[in-house]
């Protein structure tokens, strides 16, 4: 462990797989205590292995199932988590939903889910985040490179993700003054499951072929950024959209 984040208290949403365990690792390694938040009850066994991991660190650790698209989840989780280690430091919000399709044949039902998971969950997190974060917190909520490009068939997950730069942006002015910095990541494709189930092998050639290097992301290049958002001397970032996207610049068509 570094120790940099020694006494803090995080919560990953989404922490049980993926970019959310990774960067429940590294929230560890740094001193973290940690509360690995997962949505579907059949992710249990998942997230306590996770839990375990974390331990073995040398933090605290617990997991807590929750489908966050209730305020009264995000309540409970962060109350829950409060409870069981004393206090609230840092939030890394991960949880998101891909709707890949044209915006002509999306459904209402799936424009819902796509606003409830991907703007409402962030927003109401950081709701509780203004009377329960203590002081000099740090909050990171992850969107997409989608928000930046002109993207066909991404309307309902880049156009739900695009509020929560702006929520974003609000919060850190409101929150401020408390010392708790707010700031989001906008990752490119990476190698999850996450992204292989909304895509194609003609679409993974063709956005791997929009990078510099020629291929997708790895879950582990986004790591470092969140670390330097959350850390105790990044005081003066905030407010910001930090792009992780291997030179990912090209309009999309």
């Amino acid at each position: 462990m570094t120790g940099k984040l020694n006494g803090k208290v995080a919560i990953v949403a989404g922490g049980s797989a993926n970019i959310g365990r990774l960067f429940a690792e590294a929230l560890a390694d740094d001193g973290a205590d940690v509360m690995v938040h997962y949505n579907s009850p059949g992710r249990a066994g998942e997230a306590e292995t996770v839990v375990k991991d974390l331990e073995s660190r040398g933090v605290r650790a617990a997991a807590h199932q929750a489908d966050l698209t209730g305020t009264a989840a995000i309540t409970a989780l962060v109350d829950d988590t409060i409870a069981q280690f004393g206090k609230w430091d840092i939030l890394v919000n991960t949880a998101g939903l891909i709707i890949r399709k044209p915006l002509a044949e999306t459904s209402e039902d799936e424009y819902d889910r796509s606003f409830a998971i991907n703007a409402k969950i962030p927003y109401f997190f950081m709701k509780e985040a203004y009377g329960k974060m203590a002081d000099n917190g740090r909050i990171v909520n992850i969107v997409t490179t989608q928000v930046a490009v002109t993207a066909a068939t991404y309307s309902a997950y880049a156009g739900s993700k695009a509020p929560v730069e702006h929520f974003t942006k609000a919060f850190a002015k409101e929150i401020g003054p408390r010392g708790v910095t707010v700031n989001c990541i906008a990752p490119g494709p990476q190698k999850t499951s996450f992204f292989y189930n909304a895509e194609t092998p003609e679409t993974i050639a063709w956005l791997s072929g929009m990078t510099i290097s020629g291929d997708l992301g790895d879950p582990a290049d986004v790591v470092p950024v969140m670390r330097f958002l959350v850390a105790p001397e990044t005081r003066w970032v905030t407010a910001q959209t930090v792009y992780v996207n291997g030179g990912m610049i090209s309009p999309i068509n």
